[in-house]
């Protein structure tokens, strides 16, 4: 039975979690907040940057703070959907098949270079995320919650890639980069290397399966003003009028900036949405869900920028005193 947690404690366990995280991931607050938010609203992410900027650290980080069950899936072209999905195996003492799980059969499963496998495999791990279940051999097998992905993908290696198509791309509660980090804080990761005398990094464990749950049941209870729900519709629908703009943002992104707005009031102690918490996470939130116009695509011009401009131009719900 899941316990119960009120916000004020689901925000220091969640405070807890990042800096746990931060022993491992150095000067990345901001965005492993936005990561948090997402897992706590219950959404996968997509984690989008440069080689060796602590993706895949990130992740493996997350799952031990958060005890969970950790598997990493390794996304090569000749990946097949039952490598992540699990198959049947005949038993010949039993004289029967059973079925053996794969690796989406976990707590928070690390897709590791998605835009790696082919649709086919894509396919699989889209059931996953958002059926929560998956399907072999017309059998299907639910997938005990929580189940979060967490994928990496390079956004400059094209060569022996497949691009996610945007269905998958609007599964997606967030698209997240680190970026690369200042002078100081590479000095940091370095130094830290130098103070433990081991590569590998182990993070304690700071709250339990059962205890996550309890903390995505405490979102859930976050209070959002309707205005603020307009809000989060008419950022998600100025986009589809931009001018730079081929495909807006469906509205899934005006509820993934809902969601994941919940989660970030969480964490930062609150029992409501403010504006603030949706302009935070409106960036992430959706623009991985714009499709610019094919003229534009050598210039600057990106779902990003598409995000800025609206978010100067949808005027924000004015502050009213909580009763």
């Amino acid at each position: 039975m899941t316990q119960e947690l009120g916000v004020a404690d689901a925000s220091r366990k969640a405070r807890a979690v990042l800096d746990e995280i931060e022993r491992a991931v150095v000067g990345k607050r901001d965005a492993l907040t936005l990561v948090l938010a997402a897992v706590l609203a219950g959404g996968h992410v997509l984690l989008e940057d440069f080689p060796g900027l602590g993706k895949t650290l990130a992740a493996r980080s997350f799952a031990q703070t958060l005890g969970l069950d950790f598997r990493r899936a390794q996304f090569t072209p000749d990946l097949l959907p039952a490598d992540l999905t699990g198959s049947f195996i005949y038993d010949q003492g039993q004289a029967k098949f059973e079925f053996r799980p794969g690796p989406l059969f976990t707590g928070l499963l690390l897709a590791d270079e998605i835009n790696r496998t082919p649709p086919k495999t894509q396919a699989a791990l889209l059931e996953a995320m958002q059926e929560r279940q998956v399907t072999v051999e017309g059998e299907t097998f639910v997938l005990d919650p929580p189940f979060l992905v967490l994928a990496t993908a390079n956004p400059v290696e094209y060569e022996g890639t497949y691009p996610l198509p945007e269905a998958q791309l609007d599964r997606f509660l967030l698209r997240v980069g680190f970026g690369y980090p200042d002078a100081a804080e590479e000095w940091e990761v370095l130094r830290r290397r130098l103070e433990r005398q081991r590569e590998e990094q182990t993070l304690a464990q700071v709250v339990s399966r059962e205890e996550l749950l309890a903390i995505q049941a405490a979102v859930e209870s976050v209070t959002v003003d309707p205005d603020i729900g307009r809000y989060c519709v008419a950022l998600a629908a100025a986009t589809r009028r931009h001018q730079h703009t081929l495909v807006g943002s469906s509205p899934r992104g005006g509820l993934a900036l809902m969601l994941v707005a919940r989660g970030y009031a969480v964490i930062d102690g609150r029992d409501y949405v403010v504006p603030e918490d949706v302009k935070a996470v409106a960036v992430p939130a959706l623009a991985h869900r714009i499709t610019i116009r094919p003229e534009l695509w050598m210039t600057d011009i990106s779902g990003r920028t598409v995000v800025e401009t609206v978010l100067g131009q949808v005027p924000a719900p004015t502050a009213r005193d909580r009763v």
